[in-house]
């Protein structure tokens, strides 16, 4: 009889020993987003609900995302592309579309944006939006004053008029490091259309930057959020909430450095960056419980409330910081939402033109 039991736990034991990986597995969910992009604290209070750990990465273009995702294999279960560029990846076979039986926070969504992003993702099958805002200029009150002698917000021609341009050579002009963002802003400052693939115009564009190069200190699509804050720079190209971030670091660190963010009366791009599973993603079930989780209202609101960046679930609005939802450089009034325009993908054709253009612009050569 001793030998019977002693023969049956052996058995279980071993079993139990067999099984013990499968138990053991770690739930995990890979996310590749923007750089300065979410409160770290979300993350952790994603794993402590769902006991998936998030394994984090960011990239700082589009361009780098794309390469990635293009390539196949990237490891990663979500992923947030601008959705211009996500339109023809969403072509190119990338993605996979959403189980929205696994998204009920879906319902909370605002439909404004939602047939924003639909306009690039028809029926939204593919993304859902997480944060959107518009490309202008941060800059340095005092400084851009003491050049330009004015207390009038930048425009465009701060930038791309080489006379002003030059006056603000010395206290810093960074740039995005990003064609599709800086070209349609100096198509339109040119009262050109910002999405033109006229050959013509893109010269015109690219003789523009080409005048303003010597003047411009740096192209990058991050680095500018903390040369402003510091002081370090007096004027930037980029997007809206990393220059909210800016004026925040600013005046915490209070050094004297006063950050405001100008969008252009001349027009200027506004875009829709969306959660996106790509097709190989290796954790299913995790992305969706993750973008679900982030269309949660209180948690969304959470994230602008530490990117200042306006996000695409009218739910939140009960929970923004009113410094977030009455910001109007934020959540833009009318009158400046008629002016913002949106930027769609280019043909292969005119994206190799754009590409040889901006790497002519970015090493002067």
């Amino acid at each position: 009889m001793r030998s019977t039991i002693l023969c049956v736990t052996a058995a279980a034991v071993t079993a139990l020993l067999a099984a013990a990986p499968a138990f053991a597995q770690e739930r995990v969910v890979n996310v590749y987003n923007w750089s300065d992009y979410i409160d770290s604290s979300i993350l952790e209070d994603f794993t402590k609900e769902t006991g998936i750990k998030v394994v984090y990465d960011t990239f700082d273009s589009n361009e780098t995302l794309e390469t990635k995702l293009l390539a196949g294999g990237s490891g990663y279960d979500v992923v947030v592309p601008t959705v211009s560029f996500m339109q023809r990846q969403i072509a190119a076979g990338v993605y996979q579309k959403l189980d929205k039986s696994k998204l009920p926070n879906l319902v909370n969504m605002w439909d404004v944006i939602m047939k924003g992003v639909a306009s690039f993702d028809p029926g939204n099958e593919y993304s859902v939006d997480y944060m959107w805002g518009t490309t202008g200029i941060g800059y340095n009150v005092d400084k851009v004053k003491a050049a330009l002698g004015t207390d009038d917000k930048p425009n465009w021609d701060a930038l791309f008029d080489p006379a002003k341009a030059a006056k603000l050579k010395d206290c810093g002009i960074y740039m995005l490091d990003s064609p599709t963002d800086v070209v349609p802003s100096v198509l339109a400052y040119l009262g050109l259309n910002p999405n033109s693939t006229d050959p013509a115009d893109l010269k015109k564009a690219q003789e523009v930057l080409t005048a303003v190069r010597p003047f411009v200190r740096k192209f990058h699509s991050s680095e500018y959020i903390s040369a402003l804050a510091n002081g370090d720079i007096c004027i930037a190209l980029g997007y809206s909430g990393d220059m909210f971030q800016a004026r925040d670091r600013a005046a915490e660190a209070n050094a004297g450095v006063k950050v405001d963010y100008s969008v252009p009366s001349q027009g200027a791009q506004i875009f829709f960056d969306v959660f996106g599973i790509p097709k190989d993603a290796p954790h299913v079930a995790e992305a969706h419980e993750f973008i679900n989780y982030m269309m949660k209202p209180e948690v969304i609101a959470k994230a602008s409330n530490f990117v200042f960046y306006a996000n695409g679930n009218k739910a939140s609005q009960q929970f923004l910081d009113k410094e977030v939802l009455d910001d109007t450089a934020i959540y833009p009034t009318p009158e400046v939402m008629a002016k913002l325009f949106t930027v769609p993908p280019l043909d292969p054709k005119t994206q190799r033109v754009v590409t040889r253009l901006w790497t002519t612009v970015v090493t002067g050569q």
